[in-house]
């Protein structure tokens, strides 16, 4: 949608809804699954406004938002069948904020009232990595899962092996062609908000894939995913999030123990081998250092832990 569209007085708010998520996918090149959840806390606010204000609501209207309003949608988000949580409530008022921000920007129509509602406290959340042990004893018991075929095994191995080696996220290791395979000494990978970076690749990370590679039946195009599913399909970040739960209940692993935890893992323990935070911001792809600061934390929690267990008095 054209800014002169934008600035046309007839504007619907869910016109205005539209084109702050076109500005979002082909602008900010955000995530799909970003995008929908975007589009799914716009549509709820917007049937929100509607319901309470009577009727369907035009670009002025969005400008005439009161602070009482923002809270009673937040409040509605928080009761119900599905109650939102704290931080999912603080995601919500962000993505609202965010498309005010782009109706003020594009459109000329700031709703000043929306600074006046905070949103709720967060304790913030330290990453939960697996230690070394564990995350080998994932990788092994890959090999002695009684209901994979051979091939499927070497698949979790070569995926599991991936995550934790390259410090990649789910949809990062998935989104791999057969085109790139054997695997190089350098990824290029297309992560959050289509932002590249270039991630290393261990030998054992080859090795896995290579030995995936050698077993899987399938027939594969240049431009088919790697991973494949159990009748030839891609594989889905469910499916490998289900296969780690196996795992993890058969090694009697936390609940935190998941796929995403490995590139925790992979970062505290770069960490703790002396690896600099700039260095392992650049192989997570984080935006911010203030992010990657995080597993200082962590590392220095590590350290205590093993401290008082080491410890005469401890």
């Amino acid at each position: 949608m054209a800014d002169s569209q934008l600035e046309g007085p007839r504007l619907t708010a869910s016109e205005a809804l539209t084109a702050w998520l076109e500005h979002l996918a082909h602008e900010r090149r955000l995530a799909p699954n970003t995008l929908e959840a975007y589009g799914r806390i716009g549509r709820l606010y917007l049937a929100f406004l509607e319901q309470h204000r009577g009727g369907p609501q035009g670009l002025a209207d969005l400008g005439t938002v009161t602070a009482a309003e923002v809270r009673g949608h937040l409040a509605e988000r928080r009761s119900g069948d599905h109650p939102l949580a704290a931080r999912s409530i603080s995601q919500t008022l962000s993505a609202i904020r965010a498309f005010h921000g782009f109706l003020d920007r594009r459109c000329a129509t700031p709703a000043p009232q929306l600074t006046l509602v905070r949103g709720p406290r967060i304790k913030p959340s330290l990453p939960r990595p697996v230690s070394e042990d564990q995350a080998r004893g994932l990788l092994q018991e890959t090999d002695a899962d009684p209901d994979a075929e051979a091939w499927e095994a070497a698949r979790d191995r070569a995926v599991l092996t991936l995550l934790y080696g390259c410090g990649l996220r789910i949809s990062e290791g998935l989104s791999l062609l057969r085109s790139d395979a054997p695997l190089p000494e350098t990824l290029r990978i297309v992560g959050k908000g289509g932002k590249t970076r270039l991630a290393p690749v261990l030998p054992a990370v080859r090795e896995a894939v290579d030995g995936y590679l050698a077993l899987q039946p399938f027939p594969l195009s240049p431009g088919d995913a790697l991973f494949r599913a159990r009748r030839g399909g891609p594989l889905g970040p469910r499916q490998v999030q289900a296969m780690v739960q196996r795992l993890r209940g058969r090694l009697g692993l936390p609940a935190s123990a998941t796929p995403h935890a490995l590139r925790h893992s992979f970062a505290t323990h770069l960490l703790g081998a002396g690896a600099d935070l700039r260095s392992i911001q650049e192989l997570l792809g984080h935006a911010s250092l203030s992010t990657t600061q995080k597993y200082t934390a962590v590392d220095a929690r590590r350290l205590l832990d093993a401290y008082s267990a080491a410890h005469p008095r401890g």
